[in-house]
């Protein structure tokens, strides 16, 4: 026996090996390197959580909605599993607002934020001998769960120089009979792009030529603020299968509610398969959902958010997203290929033989942490070695305070300023 558990410790070792670097994780290991004094505060661009600055606030009838709920002493129990038939319905309303065809309640379960939402996906599509293709960069919970479910990860690259989309030969290329879904983070994170209709129509035929789904990661949906307007990839159900994976998290700004959900946009009805439908909804006895609680006001949250509060926080976004761009552009070694038009990322290109005594992103980004206490998220994190990922989603004068000192960390780093001493 303690031989066959060795045998599969070491199994699951050598399969996670790849995939154990999480945000999380390193942004902890950031965060103990810094140096915190009453001069410099540690200012952090390396999480996707507006809420952590104070000109992010959620809006009050959502505050409203989730004390009336708890108030009620209604939703003390259980839900179903598989999300309140009201929660479900409220959700199905909001998304077919822009789609051709209208979702149910039954096409809607509810999760406890997106991240379980990609658990859920990865664990009911999968099977022995199965691969995913990912985008690079990219989200890496998804490596992380397929190496959990023995999913074999095939990583297809975004293109800087054109927007971060998807190269679609190499999608054509990496596919075979076992591939069981293409995923397509939109708008995206960690890119900051927004696809248009015609590549998001590409995708959908593409994944159709290839006989697979679409998982369409929209968490950071209508959060679009550039030339191409958000598009749900939901749209082009009728061509390909797509699974829709969204959350209340950053439209709404409540990360830490953790309601999210997973949707089934497939009006053939491949999805809608009684076995398929059997073993969504058994994973979801195993796995439960958010608080029921809050489940009950996301009705409420949904019909009464007024559209000044969303635009308020595009509006922010836009702007932040603009300084972070315009003070990239005095940075020595580093620049940025692509101007963020929606969610709250960008990537940026470090130039290391521009660069002293800084080997890649990991030291580039542990050396800011504790000559700055900067932090930036390391590019190998998502994917992409030597970039960095910059989150803009903070209140402007912390963003320029933070910018400024990245500025003064790669002067004193850069072979241009070492000339002159």
């Amino acid at each position: 026996m303690e031989g066959n558990l060795g045998g599969g410790v070491n199994n699951q070792i050598e399969i996670e090996t790849p995939n154990n670097i999480t945000i999380k994780g390193i942004l902890g290991l950031l965060m103990a390197n810094t140096e915190a004094t009453d001069i410099k505060k540690v200012i952090s661009l390396g999480m996707g959580d507006p809420t952590s600055y104070s000109c992010f606030h959620s809006p009050d009838v959502a505050h409203d909605a989730v004390i009336e709920s708890l108030a009620s002493h209604k939703f003390n129990g259980y839900s179903p599993t598989v999300g309140l038939p009201q929660t479900r319905k409220a959700i199905a309303d909001y998304l077919s607002r822009e789609l051709p065809e209208k979702l149910c309640s039954d096409d809607v379960y509810i999760t406890a934020g997106c991240t379980q939402a990609i658990e859920l996906a990865l664990s009911i599509l999968a099977r022995p001998g199965a691969n995913i293709l990912l985008p690079r960069p990219g989200f890496p919970i998804y490596a992380l769960c397929a190496a959990f479910r023995n999913i074999e990860v095939r990583y297809f690259d975004l293109i800087p120089g054109k927007g971060w989309e998807v190269d679609l030969n190499a999608v054509e290329a990496l596919a075979d009979h076992n591939t069981i879904g293409i995923v397509v983070i939109n708008p995206g994170n960690p890119c900051g792009n927004v696809y248009s209709y015609p590549h998001l129509q590409k995708i959908a035929e593409t994944a159709k030529k290839l006989r697979t789904i679409v998982i369409a990661d929209e968490v950071y949906g209508h959060l679009a603020f550039g030339a191409n307007p958000f598009v749900p990839m939901g749209i082009f159900g009728d061509i390909a299968p797509v699974l829709t994976l969204g959350s209340l998290s950053k439209r709404w700004l409540v990360p830490g509610w953790r309601l999210g959900w997973l949707v089934t946009n497939d009006p053939n009805g491949t999805l809608k398969n009684p076995k398929f439908v059997e073993r969504i909804k058994k994973y979801c006895d195993i796995c439960g959902g958010p608080a029921t609680f809050i489940q009950a006001a996301v009705p409420r949250i949904i019909q009464q958010t007024e559209d000044v509060f969303f635009r308020k926080t595009i509006n922010l976004l836009k702007w932040t997203a603009e300084i972070c761009c315009e003070k990239i552009k005095e940075i020595p070694c580093i620049s940025c290929p692509y101007k963020p038009e929606g969610s709250m990322a960008v990537m940026v290109k470090l130039h290391l033989p521009l660069m002293v005594d800084i080997s890649d992103d990991i030291d580039f980004c542990f050396k800011l942490a504790k000559e700055e206490s900067v932090i930036l998220l390391p590019g190998l994190a998502v994917g992409l070695k030597n970039w960095i990922r910059i989150t803009f989603a903070a209140d402007p004068v912390s963003l320029e305070e933070a910018l400024g000192r990245l500025k003064s960390f790669c002067q004193r780093h850069s072979y241009q300023q070492n000339d002159h001493h």
